[in-house]
């Protein structure tokens, strides 16, 4: 007798109840459990329909990926679903929270479906890599048509119980807080009227206008090349609706099995899913339990309203939470609030939220020229120009007019946090909370621990970065933390690289081929080259272009030249430029190299850097590594981080080829002893865990 299931008789209605905290994951357990509910109920002549319900805050919410790659055990999913469907009374599925994935697919297994307002059903794997495996790529088409069915599974969306209806997912909406009762009901009218057992299998109306029509397909593929680049579910995805289009049930079926199998055999799954457990790993910190105390966050305070500091404030704005915002000038303070407004006016214009929330989100923002309004903040952040002297003057004014307990955090990217913290006399409030640009959009927030930082802070920024929307990752002090720290050794190669005499139109041409959403020469013209170079005194190409007054798109081009629609060549200036400086600086000019090559000089030492990172305990683990580089740099989550990627690509590879790199052109590429030793050990990277 299973622990998780109940089976009750109620006028006639079988209920086959499934409880398995926390979200009824379809488990070989719970399989189980479904399959014995059924015996029951088939074996009782007193039920003529069968309500399937969940206990717990939803109906079943997918598979349990963690019995990923492991032997399967009977009933598999595709078992259990035959299995069901096979049923000769009504089965109607009673769905509250979410029915998704595998819980979709048992859905659509079902003869009906009735669910609270406020449900919500999807089919989300292909954000793990995957396709839905067990049917639901042949069987929503059938039910909300094929145009319906592409949008839906390949952006993996949840869809609200009202949409649902409307697309004929769900049958019916049940009352919200009466979804058994409801159900109940609605199994009494499917018996009393002598209502069909509907078989999404044998439905063909809405698929077969588009049998044979490759071009509604291709069309689809079209639209959303952009989005879909480089992943491979997506395709897959579109390849087995096709099939749904064109085949019978059963060879439909029989290819969406191929496809999915293909998918999770590869690596590209296998990435996605690690990266799906590895963020969720970030806000565990071995030495600060889940139950340590935390500090109340209610009033927050900005200082800075520029780019940086509009951006935190809106995340604050977007919680609910009011904001006080600190600027130097009512000038600069108007400019950031303008500033703000017309971001959040855009957005209602995309029809992302109202005019009515517009307002209420502005009308949180308490802006001020006087430090003195900081007074009764629980959090106040500062997001001010990036030199030292000026955070530690900022921290010594914040030290005499913050309230006993407030937490004081400095959004530094690079500066020494403990050096900051030593300006107050109260370490142990400094927390370091360095948000990505723009702050507003970014999902990384590295939390920075000082040496004297308490542990009450860290539960509390990790509980705060979930408030606000953000992924957090714990970092230790040193330079550039993590992500920043081991990004920008790929930006010193291929500043570089253009020295030797390879073109950086190759060099962005390779990284967008490897999946990011553009080269570093690309980015650096989007972002503004006089913000990338300012505060160097070294003389760079960066330094000559902006000498020239080339500053990338916004004035005159940069390393490229731009047409009236932004379309981009590579500049003979810029080329001119990178040839006087190699040739100021002696740098020797090298033949044409190959792609291969070229990925080994720019990524390579991004790993070698995350292998420091580690064996310094600046990160706490390897996946957290690949989380920074992922929500904060936009690295591909389809291989996984740079981590995980090495790991695919070979630890003793990487070793061996940065070693020959370290003798070629000096010690920025020598291997670290801890990525040897790994190498060695036959080690991974992204298993690493202190």
């Amino acid at each position: 007798m299973s622990d998780v299931m109940t089976f009750e008789v109620e006028n006639g209605i079988g209920v086959i109840t499934i409880d398995s905290p926390p979200v009824n994951a379809l488990g070989v357990n719970t399989r189980r459990a479904v399959a014995e509910g059924f015996d029951k109920a088939w074996a009782d002549a007193s039920v003529k329909a069968i309500v399937l319900i969940c206990g717990g805050r939803t109906f079943f919410a997918g598979a349990d990926i963690t019995e990923f790659g492991k032997p399967p055990q009977p009933p598999s999913l595709p078992e259990l679903l035959t299995y069901l469907e096979t049923s000769q009374v009504p089965v109607i599925a009673a769905i509250h929270g979410a029915a998704l994935g595998g819980g979709l697919e048992i859905a659509l297994h079902c003869h009906y479906r009735i669910a609270t307002p406020s449900a919500k059903a999807g089919l989300p794997e292909v954000n793990l890599g995957l396709l839905p495996g067990a049917g639901g790529t042949q069987r929503l088409p059938r039910i909300v048509g094929v145009p319906a069915a592409l949008e839906i599974i390949t952006s993996g969306r949840h869809v609200p119980a009202k949409e649902a209806l409307d697309l004929g997912i769900f049958d019916a909406l049940a009352e919200e807080g009466k979804l058994r009762e409801d159900a109940i009901a609605f199994a009494q009218k499917i018996v009393a009227e002598n209502a069909p057992l509907i078989r999404v299998r044998d439905r063909q109306d809405r698929v077969e206008e588009y049998r044979g029509q490759s071009d509604v397909f291709d069309a689809f593929r079209k639209k959303n090349a952009r989005k879909f680049r480089g992943f491979k579910a997506p395709e897959s995805i579109i390849k087995a609706i096709e099939a749904a289009a064109n085949l019978p049930y059963d060879d439909g079926a029989a290819e969406e099995r191929r496809l999915f199998m293909a998918l999770h055999d590869g690596v590209q799954s296998q990435a996605q899913r690690y990266v799906f457990f590895a963020e969720r790993k970030t806000s565990k910190v071995p030495d600060v339990p889940k139950d340590t105390p935390t500090r109340a966050v209610n009033k927050v305070g900005v200082i800075g309203a520029g780019t940086m500091g509009g951006g935190i404030t809106m995340n604050f704005l977007n919680a609910g939470m009011p904001v006080t915002l600190v600027e130097q000038t009512q000038e600069a303070l108007d400019r950031g609030l303008s500033v703000i407004r017309r971001n959040y006016e855009n957005s209602a214009k995309k029809g992302r939220m109202t005019a009515e929330q517009v307002e209420q989100c502005v009308s949180l923002i308490s802006p001020s020229t006087d430090y003195g309004d900081l007074g009764d903040q629980d959090l106040i952040i500062e997001a001010v120009f990036e030199t030292m002297e000026i955070k530690k003057d900022v921290f010594t004014k914040l030290d005499q007019i913050a309230k006993d307990g407030a937490i004081l955090a400095s959004n530094t990217s690079y500066l020494d946090l403990d050096e900051i913290a030593g300006s107050t006399g109260r370490p142990q409030d400094v927390i370091g909370l360095h948000f990505f640009s723009p702050a507003n959009v970014m999902p990384l927030l590295e939390i920075v621990r000082g040496e004297k930082t308490g542990e009450d802070l860290i539960n509390t920024a990790m509980q705060l970065a979930k408030k606000i929307g953000k992924t957090p990752v714990l970092s230790r002090v040193c330079y550039g933390f993590i992500a920043n720290r081991v990004m920008t050794v790929r930006g010193k190669q291929a500043d570089a690289m253009i020295l030797q005499g390879v073109s950086p139109e190759d060099i962005d041409r390779v990284i967008y081929d490897y999946g990011f959403a553009m080269g570093p020469f690309q980015m650096r013209d989007l972002v503004g080259l006089d913000v990338i170079g300012r505060g160097s005194n070294e003389k760079t190409v960066a330094s000559e272009l902006v000498a020239r007054d080339r500053l990338g798109q916004k004035k005159n081009g940069g390393y490229y030249d731009y047409d009236e629609n932004r379309k981009a060549t590579l500049s003979p200036i810029a080329m001119e430029i990178i040839r006087d400086v190699a040739a100021e600086k002696g740098v020797k000019q090298e033949p044409q190299i190959d792609e291969e090559e070229i990925i080994a000089r720019l990524l390579y030492p991004v790993v070698n850097e995350g292998a420091r990172v580690l064996d310094e305990g600046v990160a706490i683990r390897g996946s957290d590594v690949d989380i920074a580089c992922i929500k904060g740099y936009n690295w591909p989550v389809y291989t996984g981080g740079p981590m995980f990627w090495a790991d695919t690509v070979g630890l003793d590879k990487i070793a061996s080829k940065l070693s020959d790199l370290a003798d070629q052109y000096g010690d920025a590429f020598a291997p670290s002893p801890f990525l040897v030793k790994l190498a060695k050990e036959g080690g991974r990277l992204s298993e690493v865990s202190s």
